[in-house]
């Protein structure tokens, strides 16, 4: 018997296929002859995308200002997010995130709830919930190593269970799409950050909300759809990734 706590979800429906084919197609993006020198463009443009995508799932505005200043509060937290996982500042927060996901957590969380909460004492701050410190544990074990679980994966799972524990008080969802980012570049998945996942999980709204409460349910059937669902998105996003590369060979 298997003492990894994520080897089991290999053997789900369609889990294992649906992450080599996440997999393959972000590698095969980073070899895109635009991304060879100048995936710093691409994956700048990448993190903007992601960030209003981001933004939209949870209701927030995708308008942005001349000035570059954002009026409604879940987007600008999500942009401020999105400019952490891009340049040097995604090399820093990687290296953070790999030694320590809690601190990485709640840098996230510090970004994305900044215009949300009234007492600044509450930024960063796991919620005090029972069973939420233990969970939030875990989830930092998984990162660190207690799992040979593939990338896109271990993605799913630290993105569901970020949302399904409501690890923070707000912004939740935009820090746990941003961890699910976290584990693709400190895994190597996508070192570069270019893929969009964001866009399909805002595409598929109704199914990513359906999903995201079944994983929480914790049914094979539920864990195995949301999984499923996360690998597509990683799939997709890549395509995303090769729009944008394609673009900027054209230009």
């Amino acid at each position: 018997m298997s003492s990894d706590p994520l080897a089991p979800l290999l053997e789900l429906p369609g889990v294992a296929d649906a992450a080599d084919r996440a997999r393959d197609a972000l590698s095969a993006v980073h070899r895109h002859p635009a991304n060879l020198r100048g995936w710093d463009k691409t994956a700048t443009e990448a993190s903007w995308r992601a960030g209003r995508s981001s933004a939209a799932i949870d209701g927030g505005s995708v308008e942005l200002r001349r000035d570059g200043d954002f009026d409604d509060p879940v987007l600008a937290g999500s942009m401020r997010v999105a400019q952490a996982l891009d340049g040097d500042a995604l090399e820093q927060l990687t290296s953070v995130f790999r030694r320590a996901p809690a601190q990485a957590f709640a840098r996230l969380h510090m970004l994305a709830a900044a215009d949300l909460v009234d007492d600044p004492d509450q930024l960063g701050r796991p919620s005090a919930s029972p069973g939420v410190a233990g969970r939030l544990d875990l989830l930092g074990q998984l990162i660190t190593g207690a799992t040979s679980a593939p990338a896109p994966v271990l993605a799913a799972v630290v993105h569901g269970e970020l949302l399904g524990v409501a690890a923070f008080p707000t912004a939740n969802g935009v820090v746990a799409r941003a961890a699910s980012r976290l584990v693709c570049t400190s895994t190597g998945l996508d070192p570069h950050n270019l893929g969009v996942p964001e866009v399909t999980w805002l595409r598929r709204h109704d199914e990513y909300r359906k999903l995201s409460a079944a994983f929480a349910d914790g049914s094979p059937d539920g864990v195995g759809g949301w999984i499923v669902l996360c690998c597509e998105a990683l799939e997709a996003g890549a395509a995303e990734a090769r729009s944008i590369a394609d673009a900027a060979r054209a230009g």
